[in-house]
């Protein structure tokens, strides 16, 4: 078992020492948001994902502020993936001042520093020793990217209801709509914000927070954070993910987002097509100090959204963990595989890189890097954030096993292959059904793998060496 020490950030208002649901508090716990347990009025149904008249006679449950959008308005039979509308944009960031005006933060993020460090990939950097806790680490797994749900440990149920701005669910006649109260039942996808901010208008989407799903993706939480940064239509807006493993701070399911007013380094970073699928694009990061893969939406969100779900669920299948980021207004996705809390916990990461007390999650990753002590800000140079994401990035065969599986992938999404077999780790595909050549040398020790896949469909002829 690999572990390492941390700090875990706070992010909730109810996180730092609670042991137990403060039922009377209005928590997002059963206490305070009961099942389908309703009386007279208006209920909001996870299960439908619609509002809908909930019979008399049910106890109710509690008065949140509701957004509801339109899956249709990104529809290319109307001729546009773009929202035309972006209230959410204005609501989001409305909604964030107003708990910024009444002091729910743990500072306030618009003071901190921050600069653009000179070099040609421009990262950027920010002080805020806000975020530094001076509190003794606890020790925190980073072998298991899947871990079961422990309802002793913090989670977002027991997150105040003043710290959510409001619930964010799919509407049933495809129009959006905000309503300033109603009553809330089941288990709602909820957008809070985050106590210990990185940017302005920091918040954390929960997807069916009362369900107390562990960190990890499907399909449906996927999607909904894809349409939720659709939704923004602000291409500031930037939605991540990191899994356990790759410093989630909560095992339970959330996503994050933030507005930064400037492009993120890896935004801006060469690529190089390596998959073309119906309306996706695949494509490869390179001259970029940690290794990835782009998603680029063509014609549909909902044909992006399911096969980058896919792919993380066969990472998580896998035990590779890894780290998301949603931008261009869901339009492209980047995705990380990484390795450093392994690394750390093997002892393999230079001790001067450790001293600066950065976890390299999504957002450093991308290039935004937060630092907590004035002397690591001011000595902040591209060299620095270079060797720091140096220690994030796989080894050239690691990363070659993931391409391979992305694509793979994306094979299955086509129904041109099968899913990918567990065959101790060795990413083995099994009969694919389309023509394939492999070249396999296997062996024990430091044997490395080599597949060599053509494909010939009506529609495709490539041949990829992964």
């Amino acid at each position: 078992m690999l572990t390492i020490k941390r700090c875990p950030t706070i992010v909730s208002i109810y996180q730092d020492g609670l042991e137990k649901p403060g039922c009377g508090r209005n928590c997002l716990g059963a206490c305070c948001i009961p099942g389908d347990r309703m009386k007279g009025g208006f209920l909001l149904t996870h299960s439908l994902n619609r509002v809908s008249r909930f019979e008399s006679g049910q106890q109710p449950g509690a008065k949140l502020p509701v957004y509801t959008y339109g899956r249709r308005a990104y529809d290319t039979d109307n001729g546009s993936l773009h929202n035309e509308n972006p209230f959410l944009d204005s609501l989001l960031l409305a909604q964030w001042e107003d708990r910024l005006t009444q002091g729910h933060f743990r500072y306030d993020v618009t003071a901190c520093e921050t600069k653009v460090l000179p070099g040609d990939f421009g990262f950027i950097a920010q002080l805020n020793e806000g975020r530094h806790l001076k509190k003794r680490p606890t020790e925190c797994r980073v072998d298991q990217v899947l871990q079961f749900f422990d309802a002793k440990k913090f989670n977002f149920t027991k997150v105040g209801q003043e710290e959510v701005l409001f619930c964010f669910e799919e509407s049933k006649d495809d129009l959006t709509a905000y309503y300033d109260e109603m009553i809330v039942g089941g288990s709602p996808n909820i957008i809070a914000i985050n106590i210990s901010p990185i940017e302005y208008g920091h918040v954390l989407l929960v997807p069916k927070v009362s369900d107390c799903k562990p960190q990890r993706i499907d399909e449906g939480s996927f999607r909904l954070a894809l349409y939720m940064a659709a939704e923004a239509a602000n291409p500031y807006f930037r939605v991540g993910y990191n899994s356990l493993g790759a410093f989630a701070t909560v095992n339970h399911l959330h996503f994050q987002a933030y507005y930064l007013a400037v492009p993120f380094p890896v935004e801006r970073a060469p690529i190089t097509k390596i998959w073309k699928k119906g309306g996706v694009n695949i494509f490869e990061l390179y001259k970029y100090p940690v290794k990835g893969l782009v998603y680029e939406c063509g014609t549909s969100l909902d044909e992006l959204a399911d096969l980058v779900s896919k792919t993380c669920i066969s990472l998580q299948e896998q035990n590779i963990a890894f780290n998301i980021l949603i931008a261009e207004c869901g339009h492209r996705i980047f995705l990380f595989p990484q390795c450093f809390a392994e690394r750390q916990a093997l002892g393999q990461v230079d001790q001067g890189i450790l001293d600066t007390q950065v976890n390299p999650a999504v957002w450093e990753i991308s290039g935004h890097i937060v630092l907590k002590r004035k002397c690591d800000y001011d000595s902040a140079s591209e060299d620095y954030a270079w060797r720091l994401l140096g220690e994030v990035s796989l080894s050239d065969d690691r990363f070659d096993k993931v391409k391979r599986l992305c694509i793979h992938e994306a094979l299955v999404m086509e129904n041109k292959a099968a899913p990918i077999a567990v065959v101790e780790s060795s990413f083995m595909p099994v009969d694919t059904g389309v023509e394939q050549l492999c070249n396999w040398s296997m062996g024990s020790g430091n044997a490395k793998q080599k597949n060599s896949i053509k494909v010939s469909t009506n529609c495709l002829n490539q041949e990829w060496t992964v």
